[in-house]
């Protein structure tokens, strides 16, 4: 699988997951209707489809969803919600990402 298509994927699996909880953020915690809660639960599941696209085995692909989930979910509060990523939040995450792309594309002789 190219970097490219595995990079679509978790980007894919991440607006998902974040966007579906958003909605049911929204609809429990700030009152709006039912139908939030009801169509994020269905991006929620979505995103529970989206992750399995990966060819890597379940462990390296949750793994390092983990770290490019940090990233995602800083870049939606920034862009939805109005908050501003400070120095450490933007190390912290370019240390997460760092950390994710070796165990997800470091060269291997045998698969695991």
């Amino acid at each position: 699988m190219t970097v490219l298509k595995s990079l679509s994927i978790f980007l894919l699996a991440g607006v998902s997951e974040i966007g579906g909880g958003y909605l049911v953020w929204l609809w429990l915690r700030e009152g709006r209707a039912l139908w939030y809660g009801i169509f994020g639960a269905l991006i929620l599941a979505l995103y529970g489809v989206v992750a399995t696209l990966q060819t890597a085995n379940f462990a390296r692909t949750y793994a390092t969803y983990g770290g490019i989930f940090i990233v995602l979910s800083l870049l939606w509060a920034w862009k939805v919600d109005g908050f501003k990523p400070d120095r450490y939040d933007i190390i912290g995450a370019l240390i997460a990402l760092i950390g994710v792309c070796i165990i997800f594309y470091a060269p291997r002789t045998i698969q695991q």
